[in-house]
């Protein structure tokens, strides 16, 4: 009985994460390799800041696409981030140039190799067991 309310609370929880992310930021759904993503978008300078702070689960096959307009170099770090992370590095065609793990509260900054459009952050190993890797192309992305 326990295992069963564990359970629900866990489905409850996820459900008001995605309720509350779906009214708090745009979603886009992004593919690649034919495998969907459902992607949150921080596209402003907040939410780009807050990204995935303070989360406590991340629902399967959701991520968060930070947006660059123009491109930039931009480092990211796991301050206030309780979850392990993977994130890709993404240039203006879509393509990804670099994908690294990220530890949780590591204020490490994780860099991409040269200017990127976007980031895609997803639960830590997600990339590597969809055999998601550098070269690989997004579909979807936003203009």
């Amino acid at each position: 009985m326990l295992l069963r309310h564990t359970t629900l609370g866990l489905m409850l929880a996820l459900s008001g994460w995605v309720a509350q992310a779906q009214t708090l930021l745009p979603v886009r759904e992004l593919s690649v390799k034919s495998i969907g993503i459902t992607a949150e978008v921080a596209a402003t300078p907040e939410a780009r800041n807050k990204g995935l702070m303070h989360r406590p689960a991340l629902p399967h096959n959701h991520g968060m696409l930070f947006v660059f307009n123009p491109p930039a170099f931009q480092c990211f770090w796991m301050k206030n981030t309780p979850l392990p992370l993977s994130i890709a590095f993404i240039d203006g065609k879509g393509v990804i140039t670099r994908i690294t793990d990220m530890q949780p509260f590591d204020e490490t900054a994780h860099c991409p190799p040269d200017d990127i459009a976007y980031a895609l952050e997803m639960a830590q190993g997600w990339f590597r067991q969809n055999q998601i890797g550098t070269g690989d192309k997004l579909s979807g992305l936003p203009d």
